[in-house]
């Protein structure tokens, strides 16, 4: 049993590590992307679409990930162009595509909810992983690597810490934060159809199920650091894994099905107590 969770565990933890990955940078350039739940959701579409159309899953990741990208960008500009706030602009994305989404599979191809593409082309596994399970764990130490060591991670983290001052200094911070948006939407329209090839293999209105938000909460509880938010992302796929395996056991599906969230305010909420703590111990 224990083996079957872990292994469980590894297949749900990769989308959440990538969107995750992607809402980090977001987050280390000062916005905060609530709008990752809409983006996997677009990028399941559109990977399920085109893997179904070209019978390459290869291209189904990509173009998930290129329409991922397309919404991040048209969100991040509502923030920094238009003056949006990013909580109600992530959120109002969000609901937007979800309706979108809907009515699309009711007008368009006559389903209700669920969609079956013909032709769909599942990731390949090698020794039981897939292709977007190794780029999940090339993604923690090349982020860590890069927002240390590179020019681009110093003006991200320069943007985040300080945007008026980094605009002072000449850095396009605004700029910045829309490259940080469209990653973090390619990510996540990559996270997003790996529900849909790497794990189900077909196409559901609800499947994103509250990842998204999980995502932002290990990020958060990560404190936007690669190593201990992919580390958060572990530890709730540990429990989706779980809880998957309990609503065999016999216990009230409803009851089992709330686990992985309780485990969310839990951490948020351990989170915010060692952040009180922090600062009050600085104050004194």
């Amino acid at each position: 049993m224990i083996t079957g969770i872990l292994t469980s565990a590894l297949l749900l933890w990769t989308p959440l590590a990538i969107a995750a990955m992607g809402g980090l940078l977001h987050r280390v350039g000062g916005v905060v992307n609530i709008g990752l739940e809409g983006q996997m959701l677009v990028g399941a579409l559109i990977g399920a679409l085109v893997s179904g159309a070209t019978g390459n899953w290869a291209l189904g990741v990509l173009a998930a990930g290129a329409a991922g990208g397309v919404v991040g960008l048209l969100m991040s500009l509502c923030v920094t162009r238009l003056g949006a706030n990013e909580i109600i602009a992530g959120l109002g994305f969000t609901i937007v595509l979800s309706g979108l989404i809907g009515y699309l599979l009711r007008s368009v191809f006559d389903v209700s909810g669920t969609l079956r593409v013909t032709g769909l082309d599942p990731l390949p596994r090698v020794l039981g992983l897939d292709p977007l399970f190794l780029l999940a764990v090339v993604l923690v130490p090349v982020i860590a690597w890069s927002l240390r060591n590179t020019a681009a991670g110093l003006r991200l983290r320069a943007t985040g810490d300080g945007f008026d001052a980094a605009t002072a200094l000449g850095i396009p911070a605004n700029g910045i934060r829309d490259i940080a948006g469209t990653i973090a939407g390619m990510l996540a329209g990559i996270a997003g159809s790996h529900l849909v090839l790497g794990q189900v293999g077909l196409f559901n209105e609800d499947m994103v199920a509250g990842r998204g938000f999980i995502a932002l909460a290990a990020f958060y509880f990560g404190r936007a650091r690669p190593l201990p938010t992919a580390l958060a992302c572990l530890l709730f796929a540990v429990f989706d894994a779980t809880q998957a395996r309990l609503q065999t056991s016999g216990v009230p599906a409803q009851l089992i099905q709330t686990l992985p969230y309780l485990v969310v305010i839990a951490v948020l909420t351990a989170t915010a107590v060692r952040d009180a703590r922090g600062k009050s111990r600085r104050a004194g």
